[in-house]
């Protein structure tokens, strides 16, 4: 789910891109929680895919000249 394409995300308007900016956050916090409360790392791959996604987002935002 946390995986999306650029060309995807080039085709979602600002505010939907904004809404699914925070689902991500949010997804991402639950996770870095999980691996905290247990201590293993099991689920890296996830975490990485969730921060990549984030950045994709943000940085087709900022090419866009939204503001978060």
């Amino acid at each position: 789910m946390s995986h999306i394409r650029a060309k995807e995300i080039r085709a979602l308007p600002d505010d939907a891109l904004k809404t699914k900016l925070n689902e991500l956050n949010l997804e991402l916090g639950i996770e870095k929680r999980k691996i905290a409360s247990t201590g293993v790392a099991s689920k890296v791959v996830k975490t990485r895919s969730i921060k990549r996604t984030i950045a994709r987002i943000q940085t087709i935002l900022n090419e866009r000249g939204a503001k978060k």
